[in-house]
């Protein structure tokens, strides 16, 4: 079978703090005089080693976005935002350039649905010595509608998902922006927090990388159909086109 298999250690799995759900869980973020195997800090910006090492194969770090524990992107400051996105493609790049790793995945998981632990805004970069990187992502799902572009960066929805629902796509050509990249980012986030749907409080945001180009997708999160996780169906859902205009007017139209 033509995948990408990797082990998982459950019992390191199971020592993991938990506090999206049991929120009197001390956040292990917050205290910072503890935190171990700091690799550089940027003013309340971290970037260290994942002390749970739940993928055997890989190495695994944490972007550690900043010292407030209740907030996320969508209440960042546009210099603030760029400045987490521009140190997590920094790092994201070094790693890719080590020569230790076939493969850097870069993510961000917010929310309950979202396959995340812990609640202070972070993202997670996991470096893989031996991965199939044509089995990470088609490019196909990765364009879509256009929602808005500048300084050679492309803000689209998906018109073929990579699940199903309200998928917003950041295409960045050699060269673009990433200012452009953060703002595109930040868009889709508070649109998806804020007025994809009323229950929508789960995102995801991936981060791809083919020859000179950067994508980024972010992705709302709720129970996955199980058309997709039983008979891997994509949905294309009939409001997209819908959905483009109203970010154009919530977010560019006033601008």
């Amino acid at each position: 079978m033509n995948i990408n298999l990797v082990k998982f250690n459950t019992d390191v799995g199971r020592t993991k703090p938990e506090n999206l759900v049991h929120a009197d869980v001390a956040c292990p973020f917050c205290d910072v005089e503890h935190l171990t195997d700091i690799l550089d800090v940027d003013s309340d910006i971290i970037f260290l080693k994942n002390k749970y090492k739940v993928i055997e194969e890989a190495d695994l770090f944490v972007l550690i976005e900043g010292r407030e524990c209740k907030t996320d992107m969508p209440a960042y400051s546009k210099e603030k935002m760029r400045r987490v996105i521009k140190i997590g493609i920094k790092h994201w790049r070094n790693l890719l350039a080590s020569g230790k790793y076939e493969e850097v995945l870069f993510f961000k998981n917010s929310g309950v649905m979202s396959g995340g632990t812990i609640r202070h805004p972070h993202m997670q970069l996991v470096g893989f010595p031996h991965l199939k990187s044509e089995l990470l992502f088609d490019e196909e799902e990765l364009r879509g509608i256009v929602i808005a572009e500048r300084d050679g960066v492309e803000f689209n929805i998906s018109n073929c998902p990579r699940v199903g629902f309200g998928e917003l796509n950041v295409v960045v050509e050699a060269g673009g922006s990433l200012d452009a990249l953060a703002d595109f980012i930040q868009v889709g986030v508070h649109y998806v927090t804020h007025f994809f749907n009323k229950n929508s409080t789960s995102y995801n945001i991936f981060f791809y990388h083919r020859a000179d180009k950067v994508f980024a997708k972010v992705m709302p999160r709720y129970v996955t159909s199980p058309y997709f996780v039983g008979y891997n169906i994509h949905f294309l859902p009939n409001n997209i086109e819908r959905i483009a205009k109203e970010i154009q007017e919530y977010y560019f139209d006033k601008i």
